[in-house]
C-alpha cells in the first residue's frame, strides 16, 4: 500500500508577508500546489523550472489599480487574493518533476483526471496468445494481468511494434488471422498458407495441414524469440551453419548465413528495453536534489545554499528511481563518496580505466574513538561535541564501500514496490517510462540500467554512471606537445649551465603554476 503523497514543505501565504515568504523558496525546478481556504477546492498545481520565479508571477501585486483601489483586468493570471497556502517540494531533474507531479495530481484530482492532464496513454506491446487454442501474435494496449508473462514492450508507437512484429513472423510459419479459427480439412485457407508463410492450423485433419502438436512447437520457439530477444533462433541457425560446414556442404552454410543475417537484423529491431512486461525492470539515475535537512554551510543563509551548486567539500549524490512491478519507487540518494568519475575511453585507447576508480571507504559517521571522553577532556562544556559522550558509540561496520551502498539503496526501492499495482497505475507508469526512455538521447537527461541476464544488477557500471550524473562528465585530457616539451628541457639545461635562476613554466599537463629552477633543483 502506498504511502499517501504529502509535499515537502507547506505555508500559510498571507499578502502582506508575501516578499518574505517567496524568497525563503528556492529558485530550483520543483512541483507546487496552491490551495485556497477551502480544503475541499481543487488546487492550483504544476511544475516549474524555477519555483521562486513562477511563484511571484502568479502572486505579485497588481501591476495597476483603479480609482476605486481595485486592480484593473489583466491577462496576466495572478492568484494573489485567492491562494490561502502554498506547498512546493523541490527537485532535481525533469524525470523527477514529471513523476512527482502525476503523484500529486492523482492524490488531488484523481487517476482519471491525472491521466487526462499528463496526457497517458498506455504504450503498445506484443502479444503472444499461448493460452489460446492456436496462438497468434498482434499488438495491443490493452493490458490484463493475465496477460503480463505473455507481453512484450513497451515500444514507441504502434508502427514500430507492428514493424518488428512483421519481421519475427517472416522467420516463423504462425499464423496473421484475427479470426477464432473453427478448423476443419476443407477450410479454404488465406493468402499466407499458399506462400508457405504459415502452417495451416484451420486445415486440421487435412494430410497437407499440420498438427496441433506442431503448431505448438512452432508458438513457443516464437515466444522464446520474444523472451530471449532473438537469441534462441540465432544459436539454432548458428549450429546448423556449424554442422554444414564440418559437412562440407559449403552452399548449405552460405544460405544458413543469410538466414542468421536475418534473423539478426529482425532482432535489432527491437530495443533493450523490450522485454516480458512481468520482468521488465529499469533503474534510472538522475541529478539529486539537495536533503530537506542540509544545514547550509557557515557565513550563507539556507536560501543562498538551497540556490547554489553544491560545493565540493560536501559529498556528491545521485537521485535512483526503480521501475519493478510496474511502478516507480525512488528517489533513493545514492552518495558517490569514494567514486570519482573517469573517462571511459583515453587518449590512447585503452579501456583501463572504464570504471569507477574506487577508492578507500570513508565512514559516513565520525567513528567512537573521535568521540571519546579524553579527546573531549579539554573541550568546555559549551562545545559543539559536549554532548556526543551521551550518543551511543557507532559500530565499527559504519566504513561502507560505494559498491554496499548502491546494493543498499537498491534493496530499499525494492522493498517499496513488492506488490503489482492496478492495471490503470501500471499503464501510467509505463507511459512514464516510455515517455522518459524513447526521448532523443540529447533531450533525455539522465542514465538506465536494466539488469544482467542473471537478473544481478550492474553495480560498478551503476558507480559509474552515478559519478557522470552527480558529478559530470571528466574533461578530456589535452594531447601533450613533445615539441614544447623538448623546447621546455633545452631551455631548463641552459639555465643549468649558466648557473643563474630563471622563471620556467611548467607544461599544463602537469600544473598551471610557474615556478623558479635553480641549479640545486636540476641536481636532484
Amino acid at each position: 500500500m502506498a504511502a499517501p503523497f504529502a509535499f515537502a514543505h507547506r505555508a500559510e501565504f498571507l499578502p502582506e508577508s508575501s516578499d518574505d515568504l517567496l524568497r525563503s523558496i528556492p529558485a530550483a525546478p520543483g512541483v507546487f500546489a496552491l490551495r485556497g481556504a477551502d480544503p475541499a477546492s481543487e488546487p492550483y498545481l504544476t511544475r516549474a523550472a524555477d519555483l521562486r520565479r513562477r511563484l511571484r508571477r502568479l502572486l505579485a501585486p497588481p501591476e495597476a489599480l483603479g480609482p476605486d483601489g481595485q486592480p484593473l483586468p489583466s491577462k496576466r493570471l495572478n492568484l494573489r487574493a485567492r491562494i490561502h497556502f502554498i506547498e512546493w517540494t523541490r527537485t532535481g531533474s525533469d524525470f523527477e518533476s514529471t513523476l512527482l507531479l502525476y503523484r500529486a495530481a492523482r492524490s488531488s484530482f484523481g487517476p482519471d483526471e491525472a491521466r487526462r492532464r499528463l496526457r497517458l496513454h498506455a504504450p503498445y506491446v506484443l502479444r503472444v496468445t499461448l493460452s489460446h487454442p492456436h496462438p497468434r501474435v498482434y499488438s495491443t494496449n490493452r493490458l490484463t494481468k493475465k496477460s503480463l508473462h505473455e507481453s512484450f514492450g513497451p515500444f514507441p508507437s504502434r508502427a514500430t511494434a507492428e514493424r518488428y512484429c512483421d519481421a519475427v513472423l517472416d522467420l516463423f510459419l504462425l499464423r496473421r488471422c484475427y479470426e477464432d479459427l473453427a478448423p476443419y480439412p476443407e477450410h479454404p485457407g488465406c493468402v499466407y498458407g499458399e506462400m508457405n508463410k504459415c502452417m495451416q492450423p484451420c486445415k486440421e485433419g487435412n494430410p497437407q495441414a499440420c498438427t496441433p502438436e506442431q503448431y505448438a512447437h512452432e508458438a513457443q520457439r516464437v515466444f522464446a524469440f520474444f523472451t530471449t530477444r532473438g537469441q534462441s533462433l540465432l544459436d539454432e541457425v548458428a549450429a546448423q551453419r556449424e554442422a554444414a560446414s564440418e559437412a562440407m556442404d559449403f552452399e548449405a552454410a552460405a544460405t544458413l548465413h543469410k538466414q542468421w543475417e536475418k534473423v539478426r537484423a529482425a532482432a535489432l529491431l527491437a530495443d533493450e528495453l523490450i522485454r516480458p512486461l512481468d520482468q521488465l525492470r529499469a533503474l534510472i539515475l538522475q541529478e539529486a536534489a539537495p536533503p530537506a535537512h542540509d544545514p547550509g554551510a557557515p557565513g550563507l543563509d539556507s536560501e543562498t545554499w538551497a540556490s547554489t551548486e553544491p560545493s565540493s567539500s560536501r559529498p556528491e549524490a545521485a537521485a535512483v528511481f526503480l521501475f519493478h512491478h510496474g511502478q516507480f519507487a525512488g528517489p533513493e540518494r545514492l552518495s558517490t563518496l569514494g567514486v570519482r568519475a573517469v573517462r571511459e575511453q583515453t587518449a590512447v585507447g585503452s579501456s583501463l580505466f572504464a570504471q569507477p576508480l574506487m577508492l578507500a571507504p570513508i565512514p559516513l559517521d565520525p567513528p567512537p574513538a573521535a568521540l571519546s571522553s579524553q579527546n573531549l577532556s579539554s573541550r568546555p562544556e559549551s562545545a559543539p561535541f559536549a554532548d556526543a559522550v551521551e550518543r551511543p558509540a557507532a559500530p565499527t561496520s559504519a566504513t561502507t564501500t560505494p559498491e554496499d551502498r548502491a546494493r543498499a539503496a537498491i534493496e530499499a526501492l525494492t522493498t517499496r514496490t513488492q506488490t503489482t499495482p492496478d492495471m490503470a497505475e501500471f499503464c501510467d507508469h509505463l507511459s512514464l517510462l516510455r515517455r522518459w526512455y524513447y526521448r532523443p538521447e540529447k533531450q533525455r537527461s539522465g542514465e538506465v540500467f536494466l539488469p544482467n541476464p542473471d537478473s544481478s544488477w550492474p553495480i560498478r557500471r551503476i558507480l559509474n554512471g552515478a559519478a557522470r550524473v552527480a558529478l559530470g562528465p571528466p574533461a578530456p585530457v589535452s594531447p601533450a606537445d613533445r615539441e614544447a616539451a623538448k623546447a621546455l628541457k633545452t631551455k631548463i639545461i641552459h639555465a643549468g649551465r649558466e648557473g643563474v635562476e630563471r622563471e620556467v613554466p611548467v607544461l599544463p599537463k602537469r600544473s598551471r603554476t610557474r615556478k623558479a629552477i635553480t641549479p640545486t633543483d636540476l641536481a636532484e
